[in-house]
């Protein structure tokens, strides 16, 4: 199942979203939910993304909200890889982009060597 364009990383916002393309290089489809989730908008993501049928991971903020949304979004997508950034750094797009790519990379999600170093 594993295609690289078969992965897609779920964010909270579009600084995450931008901090996380900094450091891939895999082809990884990123979608950011915007804060947590309503019904409706789950559902449309599960269709658009056909989230059930791929690779998903979950990033998000190691604060209230991203903790609460991890847990709604762990209950819809049970097969998805959970990515952790430090709570030192609490949020995605403040983490930086050597410790970003640690953690990516150890989901066998290619990112830039440089970021390795």
């Amino acid at each position: 199942m594993s295609h690289e364009n078969e992965k897609i990383i779920i964010v909270e916002g579009l600084t995450d979203k931008r901090q996380v393309k900094k450091v891939i290089t895999d082809e990884v489809t990123i979608v950011c939910t915007n804060g947590t989730l309503g019904v409706e908008r789950l559902d449309e993501l599960l269709e658009t993304y056909e989230l059930d049928y791929k690779d998903v991971y979950i990033l998000v903020d190691e604060d209230y909200s991203g903790i609460k949304l991890r847990k709604q979004l762990a209950r819809e997508l049970p097969h998805a890889e959970h990515i952790y950034v430090s709570s030192e750094y609490r949020e995605v797009a403040t983490t930086p982009e050597q410790a970003l790519a640690t953690a990516l990379v150890s989901k066998r999600i290619a990112v830039n060597p440089l970021f390795l170093l």
